[in-house]
């Protein structure tokens, strides 16, 4: 009766509320992925646990229970039907699992890579407590994974059942090795019970019957489409989905976001379109996930990236490099670039910190037992686009074989919110420097710029730095100033190629060197 209260205050909540979404949350919960460790002592663990199931059917993920007391109540995991990931229980003293109304374990992630079911050690070790019975009283399907079940001092029952008709594959293993003594004779069991007897779906079938079935007979097959059995031959007459429940009934796929017009020839909008969310066809992906093509993702892929329209968030393909923010230097345990480091800069287009390069990064640190840096591996930074966030970019050692900056030819912006003696730009003492080669820098939107002691550097007082500099559009909170001295005296340079573009000069001796 209690269940039924239930699904009509669902029913009245939706009806008046519209809230699908909060409707599937209700419905749909997140498992857990802790393996055999616990935070925090077992009423905590327990508390979240109840918070987290009650109510729920579906569990996205893993349903792990592990280190529980024999006095705890677990009545609120009867509502689950379904578990996409593995089940694990383990370490317990409680005498049952009620999990009476699931159905389908779907192995989309296994345990120890290759068990959709854990039951391991469910006993006192000093008393008499201890796992009795697993209720798995309507479990009919595994679909990915095989079944462990050890060490279960008094579970008598479930290692009697024939779980080759519940797990799908027929290579994936079945271990069950010291349990508690038979008692099912010869009919099998999940309890003591009559209505404890288990329900064979598989092993009973016709040879007609391709999967499930619900009769004997070859006129009694489930759909293709159902798993863990049916009560008739339609697609809605499933325990479960193979693939996807839309509205209650089994489909390979959801309904695809467009439809081909064979009128016009032409892919065009599907007005019934729908989102699949686990095994599940949404009409709107929940608030946490982001719509890709016809899916809800937590994340988007590598090549795309997130981006919302009219309130819904989609992944869209990147216009080239993906934006990617890295973590800078200048923190204690991350002073400069190094070899150590380096790598962590791969594909970086915003850098969110500083970027230091002082000679303990480019030619090594013995005390440290860090090796010098591999001038191809700078080539890695030019990706960024913006440094951001705090600080500035401070480069005070650089390899002796390197003429120029343009590892940072792609630069466009420095935020410097936090500066160096009021610096955001700043370039000294590099000997082998001839030009800075940084002609996509646009924005130095605050701070300063430094550039002094490069004795062979050529071109930096074609670069319009006030240009640079007063560029933002937000209010200034300091004095600016354009620090460039003792450097290579322009009468010493050579003839430059003088083009002007956007109102920068040219940083090096070459058309493409041009600021843009």
């Amino acid at each position: 009766m209690t269940v039924l209260i239930k699904y009509i205050y669902i029913f009245i909540y939706i009806f008046f509320n519209g809230s699908f979404l909060t409707w599937l949350k209700m419905l749909v919960c997140s498992g857990t992925q802790n393996d055999l460790s616990t935070t925090g002592n077992s009423e905590i663990q327990y508390n979240l646990m109840r918070e987290r199931y009650t109510g729920c059917e579906i569990v996205m993920g893993n349903l792990e229970i592990t280190m529980m007391e024999h006095t705890r109540d677990f009545s609120f995991l009867q509502s689950i039907r379904e578990v996409t990931g593995y089940i694990l229980f383990a370490i317990n003293e409680f005498s049952r699992l009620p999990l009476d109304h699931l159905r389908v374990i779907r192995g989309t992630t296994l345990y120890e890579d290759q068990y959709a079911l854990a039951v391991m050690v469910n006993y006192q070790k000093e008393g008499q407590h201890g796992l009795q019975e697993l209720g798995l009283t309507h479990l009919t399907e595994i679909l990915e994974g095989g079944v462990k079940i050890i060490q279960n001092k008094y579970l008598s029952y479930a290692p009697q059942v024939i779980w080759q008709d519940i797990v799908k594959d027929g290579a994936a293993p079945i271990i069950l090795e010291d349990n508690g003594p038979e008692t099912c004779e010869d009919v099998p069991c999940w309890g003591p019970g009559n209505d404890t007897c288990q329900i064979l779906t598989k092993t009973v079938c016709a040879p007609q019957c391709n999967g499930r079935c619900f009769g004997r007979n070859p006129s009694e097959c489930c759909h293709n489409e159902c798993a863990g059995g049916c009560t008739g031959p339609l697609d809605t007459d499933c325990f479960a989905c193979r693939n996807f429940n839309n509205s209650g009934s089994c489909v390979p796929q959801c309904p695809q976001t467009v439809i081909y017009n064979k009128h016009t020839f032409k892919l065009e909008p599907n007005p019934d379109a729908k989102y699949q969310y686990g095994s599940i066809c949404v009409s709107q992906c929940p608030t946490n996930f982001v719509v890709d093509g016809s899916s809800c993702v937590s994340n988007c892929p590598t090549h795309k990236m997130e981006v919302e329209k009219n309130g819904v968030k989609r992944c869209e393909l990147c216009g080239g490099l993906c934006p990617k923010a890295c973590r800078g230097t200048g923190t204690q345990n991350r002073q400069t670039v190094d070899a150590l480091n380096i790598d962590s800069f791969i594909n970086c287009t915003k850098i969110q910190g500083s970027l230091h390069f002082l000679v303990t990064g480019i030619h090594g640190d013995d005390y440290n037992n860090i090796p010098a840096l591999d001038p191809e591996k700078l080539k890695i930074f030019n990706t960024v686009r913006e440094i951001t966030g705090l600080y500035i970019l401070s480069i005070q050692s650089w390899p002796e074989n390197m003429t120029d900056l343009s590892v940072f030819s792609n630069l466009q912006t420095i935020q410097g919110r936090t500066l160096y003696r009021g610096y955001s730009l700043l370039v000294m003492k590099i000997p082998s420097l001839t030009s800075l080669g940084l002609r996509s820098l646009q924005r130095i939107n605050d701070g300063s710029v430094y550039i002094t002691g490069n004795k062979k550097l050529c071109y930096h007082d074609t670069v319009n730095w006030t240009r640079i500099l007063t560029s933002s559009s937000r209010p200034q909170r300091r004095q600016k100033y354009i620090d460039i001295k003792e450097n290579r005296p322009r009468n010493e340079c050579g003839e430059l190629v003088w083009v002007k573009v956007r109102q920068n000069m040219a940083q090096g001796p070459r058309i493409a060197s041009c600021a843009l």
